[in-house]
């Protein structure tokens, strides 16, 4: 069965000054990987921004992209209890991973035996392929996607949900639009590695920044393989 997410309810609600302060401390990005994500959101604005993942630095890029469409999907609760928003343009949802970093090898291997995980394998919320998201917000299959962020769901342990789904969705994503930038963190791990080059390719990689690599996919779903050159060899 593919991946599963919980029913989507945005959650908009206002934070108090002091809280937000606090939690601006925990950001996950260094300075200048916060700089080549907002240089680009800057430059696109207004847009549609994706984000698979929740961090305070997160919300100013929405600010940022004032007149755009900011969706922000996260499954850490504590997160969720803290990082609010009250920008009528932007929505944060609660959803739900449920294949730990562990299988990692596994779904790599079922994704290039299986053609229905090809970019043409037809609509992502009808998939069957193992790796793709397909109970997301409606919205996320209905917009066409300028920016696509993936930092989360945490993918730091083992058993906890790791990012193999969500870089395989984005990859899709981005394929169904005319130009979309997509942006992953932590590539300095190796399943974030692994499946950045499998299903973004390193021939679409345009920038850089510490753990950051920006990719920018043309649309082509309708090809049968994701990248034209060599896979990663994993075996």
């Amino acid at each position: 069965m593919p991946p599963e997410v919980s029913p989507c309810h945005p959650l908009v609600r206002g934070t108090p000054r002091s809280r937000h302060i606090s939690l601006a401390k925990a950001t996950t990005l260094t300075g200048k990987e916060f700089k080549l994500l907002s240089n680009l959101i800057s430059r696109k604005a207004p847009c549609n921004l994706l984000v698979f993942g929740l961090q305070p630095q997160y919300l100013t890029l929405a600010s940022i992209n004032t007149g755009g469409t900011n969706i922000f999907l996260e499954d850490d609760l504590d997160k969720l209890s803290t990082i609010k928003t009250t920008s009528n343009n932007t929505r944060i949802y609660k959803v739900e991973y449920r294949i730990p970093a562990g299988d990692a090898y596994k779904l790599l291997k079922h994704a290039r035996e299986k053609p229905t995980c090809a970019p043409n394998s037809g609509p992502l919320e009808r998939s069957t392929c193992q790796l793709a998201l397909t109970k997301l917000p409606k919205e996320v299959y209905e917009l066409k996607w300028d920016v696509v962020v993936v930092d989360g769901p945490s993918g730091d342990r083992l058993e906890a949900p790791g990012r193999m789904t969500t870089i395989y969705t984005a990859s899709i994503i981005a394929r169904a639009g005319n130009m979309t930038d997509v942006v992953v963190h932590d590539v300095n791990r190796m399943i974030e590695k692994w499946f950045s080059w499998e299903f973004l390719c390193e021939e679409n990689l345009v920038s850089s920044k510490g753990r950051l690599w920006n990719f920018r996919i043309k649309g082509e779903l309708n090809s049968t393989r994701f990248c034209p050159s060599k896979t990663v060899l994993i075996e």
